[in-house]
C-alpha cells in the first residue's frame, strides 16, 4: 500500500483545513487508517484513527471536537477535517495504515509522506 496525503497549508487560527490521503492497492480497507503528527523537536504523535469499515474512530484529547476523521473506501482515501485549528497544532501531518492492534507508531505498517499544516496566531 502506498500512501499520499495532501491538503496542508497555512491557515490562521480558528481557520480548517482538510487533509486527504489517497491509497493505492486493493486492500486499503482492510487496514484501520490513522494520521499522525510531529512538530518541530517533538516525537511523532497520534492525533486521530478509524476503522476498516469507518464504523469507529479515536481521537487524542487535544483534538476532540475540532477534528474528524472519515474515509471512503471505495475511493481508497482518508480524510482529516480540522477545525478551530491552533497554533499547537502546527506539525507536519502524517497519514498511515494500522497493523498492529494500538494507535502507536510503531503499530503502522505503511506511512505516507507528510503535509505540512501551519497555524498562525
Amino acid at each position: 500500500v502506498q500512501l499520499q496525503a495532501s491538503g496542508g497549508g497555512l491557515v490562521q487560527a480558528g481557520g480548517s483545513l482538510r487533509l486527504s490521503c489517497v491509497a493505492s492497492g486493493r486492500t486499503f480497507s482492510s487496514y484501520g487508517m490513522g494520521w499522525f503528527r510531529q512538530a518541530p523537536g517533538k516525537e511523532r504523535e497520534f492525533a486521530a484513527g478509524i476503522s476498516w469499515s469507518g464504523g469507529r474512530t479515536y481521537y487524542t484529547d487535544s483534538v476532540k471536537g475540532r477534528f474528524t476523521i472519515s474515509r471512503d473506501n471505495a475511493k481508497n482515501t482518508v480524510y482529516l477535517q480540522m477545525n478551530s485549528l491552533k497554533p499547537e497544532d502546527t506539525a507536519v501531518y502524517y497519514c498511515a495504515a494500522q497493523y498492529g492492534g494500538t494507535w502507536s507508531p510503531t503499530d503502522m505498517r505503511y506511512w505516507g509522506r507528510g503535509t505540512q499544516v501551519t497555524v498562525s496566531s
